[in-house]
Parts: C-alpha cells; sequence; structure tokens
C-alpha cells in the first residue's frame, strides 16, 4: 500500500495545479501583495457564498478569534463560556486578553458545547459565548443563541473546522454556520476544508458596527492612515494565499460532498464493530467532517495509534489534554473542575485519515487495519 496521508494537499494541488500557478503567478506580476482586487474578490466571493453581510480577511484563524473578541468592549476579568475540548485557540485568546475562560462540558454524541451546561455557567460577568463546531459538525446554536438572547450575550462561533457546514433551524430556515452568532470566525490553515498555502483566516458578521470595529482592530485601530482610534494589532489575508483561495472556494462544496463519502465508507466499514462509536450526524447539521473522529471502548487508545502508525496508516489523536488542565490556565484554578464527557473523550477518541481525494483502496486498507488489531487484541 502506498503511503497514505492524514491530509493529502499534494493530490489536490495537482487537480488544481494550472489555475492555482496563473493565480498565484498573476499576483507576482501585479506586485500588489498587500490589499488591493484579489483580496476584494475572494471578500465579496465569500460574502455570497457564507450569505454573510461583513468578511473581514485576517492573518490566521486565531487573530480572528482575538480580534472579534477585542470588538465587543469586554473589561479585564470579564467572562467568556466556551468548552474545554477544542484546539487552544479558542480558549488562548480569551486568556490572552485578560478575560476569564469559564469552560462547560460537551455533547457526547457532537463533541460540541452542551447547551444544557451553558446556563448554569453564567454569572455576572459573563459577557460572551464561544460555540466550536468541532470536527465539522454544527453546534445546537438554536439552543445557544435562544440562551444568549435570554441573558444578553454576545456570541462569537468558532467555526475554523466548519466552513461549508449547513445548520438547519426549528423553522426549517439554513444558515451557514459562522453567520448565526454575532460574529464567526474561521481558519484558512492548509489542512482546513478550505484551505490556503500558508497561514490565513476570516471574521464575518451581519452587524455594521462591529464590521466597523473589527476593521480597524485589524489595521492597528486605523480608519483614517495614520491615525489610530484604539489599540489594534496587525492581521491581514495576504494576495497570495487570497488568490489561492478565490481559486479553492468554488469547489468546497465538492470538497465537502468528497469527505462525507469518505465518512460514509468508514460508517458502513464499522457498522457492526462494537469497540467503534462513528460519528455522529446531527440531522440539524449537515457535517463537513473536517475530521472523522472514532470513539473507542474497551481498546487501548493509543496501541492502536502506533499499530496503525506501523501500518503506514495515519492517525490523530484530538485531543489529548483538554484545555481546562493545561499548564497555561493554572492561573484559573480550574484542572480539578469536573468536565466527566470531556475527559472521557480525550482518553478514548481516535481520528483517522480524511480529504478529499482519498481513494477506495486506501479506505478499504484503513478499515481492514483497524479490524486486524481489534481481532489481534
Amino acid at each position: 500500500m502506498k503511503n497514505i496521508q492524514m491530509v493529502d494537499l499534494k493530490k489536490q494541488y495537482a487537480a488544481i495545479k494550472e489555475e492555482v500557478d496563473k493565480a498565484i503567478s498573476e499576483v507576482i506580476d501585479s506586485t500588489q501583495f498587500i490589499g488591493g482586487p484579489v483580496i476584494q474578490n475572494f471578500q465579496n466571493a465569500l460574502e455570497d457564498y457564507l450569505g454573510a453581510k461583513h468578511v473581514i480577511p485576517c492573518a490566521n484563524g486565531t487573530d480572528a478569534l482575538q480580534i472579534a473578541l477585542m470588538s465587543l468592549g469586554l473589561k479585564t476579568g470579564d467572562e467568556v463560556i466556551t468548552p474545554s475540548f477544542t484546539f487552544i485557540a479558542t480558549t488562548e485568546v480569551i486568556a490572552l486578553l485578560g478575560l476569564k475562560p469559564v469552560f462547560v462540558d460537551v455533547d457526547p454524541d457532537s463533541f460540541c458545547i452542551d447547551p444544557d451546561k451553558i446556563e448554569a455557567a453564567i454569572s455576572e460577568r459573563t459577557k460572551a459565548i464561544v460555540p466550536v463546531h468541532l470536527y465539522g459538525q454544527a453546534a445546537n446554536m438554536d439552543r445557544i443563541m435562544q440562551i444568549a438572547q435570554k441573558h444578553g450575550l454576545k456570541v462569537i462561533e468558532d467555526n475554523a473546522q466548519a466552513i461549508g457546514c449547513d445548520y438547519t433551524h426549528a423553522d426549517g430556515s439554513i444558515s451557514k454556520t459562522g453567520t448565526i452568532g454575532d460574529i464567526g470566525c474561521t481558519s484558512f490553515f492548509p489542512s482546513k476544508n478550505l484551505g490556503c498555502y500558508g497561514d490565513g483566516g476570516a471574521i464575518c458578521t451581519n452587524d455594521d458596527e462591529l464590521a466597523h470595529q473589527m476593521r480597524k482592530i485589524a489595521n492597528h485601530g486605523m480608519e483614517v492612515r495614520y491615525y489610530h482610534d484604539m489599540v489594534g494589532c496587525n492581521s491581514r489575508l495576504d494576495a497570495i494565499q487570497a488568490a489561492v483561495l478565490g481559486v479553492k472556494l468554488p469547489r468546497l462544496d465538492n470538497y465537502c460532498d468528497a469527505r462525507r463519502k469518505a465518512a460514509d465508507y468508514y460508517d458502513v466499514a464499522f457498522a457492526d464493530v462494537p469497540q467503534i462509536k462513528t460519528p455522529y450526524r446531527d440531522p440539524k447539521s449537515k457535517h463537513v467532517f473536517h475530521q472523522y473522529t472514532i470513539q473507542l471502548e474497551g481498546v487501548d487508545r493509543d496501541e492502536l495509534n502506533r499499530f496503525l502508525a506501523e501500518k503506514g496508516v495515519p492517525s490523530m489523536i484530538y485531543y489529548p489534554v483538554p484545555a481546562h488542565k493545561q499548564k497555561m490556565f493554572a492561573a484559573f484554578n480550574c484542572e480539578d473542575q469536573e468536565l466527566p464527557v470531556t475527559d472521557w473523550l480525550t482518553t478514548r477518541v481516535l481520528s483517522l485519515p480524511m480529504h478529499t481525494e482519498l481513494e477506495t483502496e486506501e479506505l478499504n486498507y484503513i478499515c481492514e487495519s483497524i479490524k486486524a488489531f481489534l481481532v489481534k487484541s
């Protein structure tokens, strides 16, 4: 079996090489590397795709989250509710801004923040909720928005892993994740469903004032050149990355469909394997499978991870240490907080290869290798 990739960017690039090379070459020929029409064209296209009024391109997904929080005018010590079972960037920016992350547990099926746990965590210092659409599945946004509106809280969606996901509301209407809360943030890290060839990110909102604030914050707090109205930062998407994204955005839905097709194969292959729980598919959420993450029962997850590596099958553990147990948050004294579902998942989840170029032969080899380990153990 040839070398299987966790994410095969080389094969994806080969399929669009001519268009990507041309787009990059045009940026280099123009020498307009910062700003310019390529950025504006991508921004407009992403606004149209998401159905969002405003998109603010920025340097990366972490900056997107930071700028979003900065735009809310929060004060030191204000609290932000968020899951602990997520990539650290979600929670890191909260502490970076002098705010207090308040960790709540996740739903055992969707892996997303559990709305039933949010309300109990709200205090008089709570100002915002940051739900994460983890692994490509939407959080329960109807419930989250109801809670936020009841308590006067802002909602910032971490949509880094779920761009392209459709969320069906209780009334039957459909929204793209990232456009439901007050602000949505995404990352264009190369391995993402919509990834560039370096770092990149974007923020979206339908709120004119928030959009105005975030554009200024991302540009050194500046609206008129050399006149700085607030403390900001320097965060922008460069034109070469925008050119790559401009080629890939029209293919995003096809990319997501290819991931779902691979996920379907895994689902069928593991349907009768009692030690494996395949990803839950919430009927409200059209899962885009940034990751295909299984839960293992009665199996040594770390030993399986090593066995697969020996077989030439990559697999990843997202995330072995939840945020509330990370050293960086020791000052908040939250390492002993009881988040049973989060703690349970960190010992049992394993993500399998998932990308747009997976072939049937590769999928079969992956599944048979896992089954061989289960028989052996």
